[in-house]
């Protein structure tokens, strides 16, 4: 009897003649070793060109399928070894595709939990074989996910924290070593944080926050993760670990064991481990680098983001004040607490970097180094004259222009010239707003498109004076301006009021002329009675009533008229209740323009109930 086939050199019938060879090989009971010698066969036929380049990983992928985990792992070693061989240009084309196919059917048969290391190694192999831009391995749409959900106890009714042993140990009961109650010498002391069920229930809830980041972005989502994180943060911060012999022995023993660190496959929520679960220094850490990791991603710019997951800036602050804090705590918890802390720092650092390439759609990191068909032939630099580099007799620099060549050879020290008292350019309120005064006088008739307040440069270079010599530019105002040109005239028309009155513009009409014997009349009466300005409130008036008013200032607006929208604008703007008397008065101000008179506040100060401070204001 001839013996079988094993591969059949048409390459249509690849795949028939291969689980035929299987199947050969099954009845068999072909060994582990011959499986494996059948791959190396294979291998040769593919580079002799016998057979498809397929041929292996079909193999591959039905002996894996047929074979238990435990020899799963040693077929996985050969295919470990010749990663080379799977990227060379005979297999990498045609194979990879099979290659991802049966890694990620081993993944579904493996436990997260009980096989972490094959899982990770097949991880490994997987990033071996594709180079970085391979886009099938990248979470490009930043997926979250959401079926990883902390199962906790949500029933305060079936909640044991709290209650106190009913049985409690018979007298002469003999308790044998390692059960309860036999503390070792040198263990940590049990944990003192008063732990209730409030405090267990807002401490898991946060996973889900974790698990699912964009919930932040919801107003009273973020008011719950706020007072939960808030709680829990208090909670480290007033109960700290020390670095006592008990921990160190500990970690030795994890050394000594094989393990320099510690796997949580998943968070233990059974509230008797509540207490030694806050005592534990790796827990603590993994909670709080959950926060580093959900503040990076809710702060950093990624591609595939709504338009509504926009922070506000309370919420930054926060979150830059919680960082700290995080980092903080990272570095008082033992053992080696400053280096794990700098080390989190410094591998939260480069995540950014993978999220601006991941943003930038994945570019390959190889670069092609253009060929240059024709050298570049060294071109010789020409020395400049003596006179072009200021060496001459009259030491002149030329600099290619007769305008420039003035300017430059003004002065020879240019530092000097630079720090000249000559330079200060800036000049008074009353020369540079004098022409701006004149053109808001209606009786000018300028019209609007023609006034320098509408002239960017000029208003560019108003605001500059106006930061620098009117306290007029940081007097706080309700008054919304549309545009830049809107402001400037209405800071025109107060400096026009303070202005020495020798100005050819010393008041602004704002309404038609009268007649002349109305404007006659109202002449004689200004100078007979005291001028509109004397009687205006200033701004020193109006801090000292705000101090006197305080928490009480929402019963003057009444007797001022301000409405019940801008008193509620009033209280969001600011906190501090002498703010918002301040805030009251600056509305009132601005709305009746040249009536805010001292008379009238005092009418509506004593109306209001509070005659002591108008005759505060009387006398000033």
């Amino acid at each position: 009897m001839s013996p079988p086939i094993l591969f059949n050199f048409n390459d249509a019938k690849d795949t028939f003649t291969v689980r035929t060879c299987l199947q050969y090989g099954t009845e068999k009971k072909t060994t582990l070793d011959q499986a494996l010698r059948q791959c190396i066969l294979s291998i040769s036929l593919v580079r002799a060109g016998i057979c498809s380049a397929t041929t292996p990983f079909l193999l591959l992928g039905d002996i894996l399928d047929c074979l238990p985990l435990d020899q799963c792992d040693k077929i996985f070693s050969f295919v470990e070894e010749n990663v080379s061989t799977w990227k060379s240009n005979s297999f990498y084309t045609a194979g990879k595709n099979y290659l991802l196919r049966m890694c990620n059917d081993l993944l579904r048969r493996l436990s997260k939990s009980q096989n972490t290391v094959f899982c990770g190694r097949i991880q490994l192999f997987l990033a071996r074989l594709f180079p970085l831009s391979e886009k099938s391995g990248l979470n490009l749409q930043s997926q979250f996910n959401l079926d990883n959900i902390t199962v906790f106890n949500k029933n305060e009714q079936e909640s044991t924290l709290g209650q106190r042993p009913t049985e409690e140990k018979e007298d002469g009961m003999e308790v044998e070593e390692g059960e309860m109650g036999d503390e070792e010498p040198g263990a940590p002391a049990p944990c003192s944080i008063p732990i209730d069920y409030n405090l267990y229930r807002k401490f898991w809830t946060l996973q889900d926050y974790f698990r699912n980041p964009v919930q932040c972005y919801e107003k009273f989502s973020w008011i719950t993760f706020l007072k939960y994180s808030d709680e829990t943060l208090a909670v480290f911060k007033s109960f700290k670990l020390d670095d006592m012999q008990a921990s160190k022995r500990k970690l030795e023993e994890l050394r000594t064991a094989g393990g320099d660190h510690v796997y949580f496959a998943k968070f233990l929520t059974s509230e008797k481990l509540m207490d030694l679960q806050l005592s534990d220094s790796n827990f603590r850490r993994h909670i709080l680098l959950q926060y580093l990791v959900l503040f990076q991603y809710l702060k950093g710019q990624v591609k595939f983001k709504s338009s509504s997951c926009i922070l506000n800036d309370d919420q930054c602050l926060w979150m830059e004040e919680t960082t700290k804090l995080v980092y903080q705590l990272l570095k008082e918890i033992p053992p080696d607490g400053d280096k794990f802390a700098t080390m989190v720092e410094h591998v939260l650092n480069t995540e950014e970097n993978w999220n601006s390439w991941k943003n930038e759609g994945c570019p390959s990191f190889v670069k092609d180094r253009p060929v240059d068909d024709k050298p570049k032939r060294p071109t010789r630099k020409r020395q400049a004259p003596e006179d072009f580099l200021g060496k001459g007799p009259d030491r002149k620099v030329f600099m290619g222009n007769d305008e420039l060549t003035r300017l430059w050879n003004l002065n020879h020290d240019n530092m000097a010239a630079c720090q000249s008292e000559s330079r200060e350019f800036m000049p008074s309120l009353e020369d540079f707003f004098e022409e701006a005064i004149e053109q808001a006088d209606p009786a000018n008739m300028v019209e609007n498109e023609y006034k320098v307040v509408h002239n960017s440069n000029y208003g560019w270079r108003a605001l500059r004076l106006l930061s620098r010599r009117s306290p007029h530019f940081f007097q706080p105002t309700n008054q919304q301006f549309k545009s830049l040109a809107d402001y400037l005239e209405s800071m025109v028309i107060k400096l026009a009021k303070e202005l020495p009155k020798d100005l050819p513009s010393e008041e602004i009409k704002t309404g038609e002329e009268d007649d002349e014997d109305n404007s006659d009349t109202l002449l004689k009466e200004s100078n007979d009675s005291p001028s509109m300005q004397t009687k205006l409130v200033s701004n020193q008036q109006m801090d000292e009533i705000a101090a006197k008013l305080g928490a009480q200032w929402k019963t003057l607006a009444g007797q001022l008229e301000i409405k019940a929208a801008e008193i509620r604008e009033i209280e969001t703007d600011s906190e501090d209740v002498d703010m918002q008397a301040k805030l009251l008065l600056v509305a009132w101000q601005d709305r009746e323009g040249t009536q805010a008179t001292v008379e009238s506040l005092v009418i509506a100060l004593n109306a209001a109930g509070f005659p002591k401070i108008a005759d505060i204001l009387n006398e000033t």
